[in-house]
């Protein structure tokens, strides 16, 4: 039997050996695009369900960037919340962006006359928050464990949820109002925690404070042989 051969070092043009590098995944915390996508889609659509401001084509204008910022590019950075073995941001990203690409692709149909655009009750999209709300909760009891701030963006994003269950089943204004101003809340916030995330990457220390539990501190990133090699768990 042959026995195996050495896999040479690679080396530079002097012959020397070159040195390894290890390259840590995620390469950037997926939550930062996330959280800024959620954030501007869910400040703009709640804006104006604030009265902030208006007109009748409001959603329509609204429609196609609230499907591609707060849609594909939250749902994407929810499936690299896979590769940071990051569960919660994989749920609450992949169920927000999802709902905003189907906003999206709804208001299209509007637009485009397949479907009618219902005026005062909408009871589909108020069971649609329910299923939304639901999740969102149960998001709200995982980031206590983890993120302080991340538990108040999804502690006020549940309860406009639960809000908005109301407002498209009575179709009542002032509940949608209020439903507005919950989502703008949680929609500041979620801007304020992806800025801490980008901050903290870029100066390579905490900038700006990122309410990580003591929990959350004191579990380590690598968990040799829990695991794959090079693959950080968490943001």
């Amino acid at each position: 039997m042959s026995s195996p051969q050495a896999i040479p070092f690679p080396r530079d043009e002097s012959g020397d050996p070159v040195a390894a590098e290890i390259f840590l995944q995620p390469i950037a915390a997926p939550s930062v695009l996330g959280l800024y996508g959620f954030a501007g889609a869910t400040f703009m659509i709640a804006a104006h369900m604030a009265h902030w401001f208006g007109g009748v084509l409001a959603d329509e204008y609204l429609a196609a960037f609230a499907a591609v910022f707060g849609g594909i590019a939250q749902f994407t950075a929810g499936m690299w919340g896979f590769k940071a073995r990051d569960a919660l941001a994989t749920a609450i990203h992949g169920t927000w962006g999802s709902f905003w690409i189907a906003y999206g692709l709804l208001q299209l149909a509007f637009m485009t006359k397949v479907l009618p655009q219902p005026t005062g009750v909408f009871q589909a999209l108020g069971f649609w928050f329910i299923v939304l709300a639901a999740i969102t909760w149960m998001g709200l009891w995982a980031a206590i464990a983890e993120n302080k701030l991340v538990a108040v963006v999804l502690g006020f994003l549940a309860a406009g949820s639960t809000v908005a269950i109301f407002g498209e089943m009575l179709g009542t204004g002032w509940i949608q109002i209020l439903a507005g101003y919950l989502f703008i809340v949680s929609a500041i916030v979620a801007w304020y925690t992806a800025s801490a995330m980008m901050l903290e990457s870029a100066f390579h220390r905490p900038v700006l404070g990122l309410g990580k539990t003591a929990r959350a501190k004191k579990a380590p990133n690598l968990m040799p042989g829990k695991g794959e090699p090079g693959v950080i768990r968490g943001q």
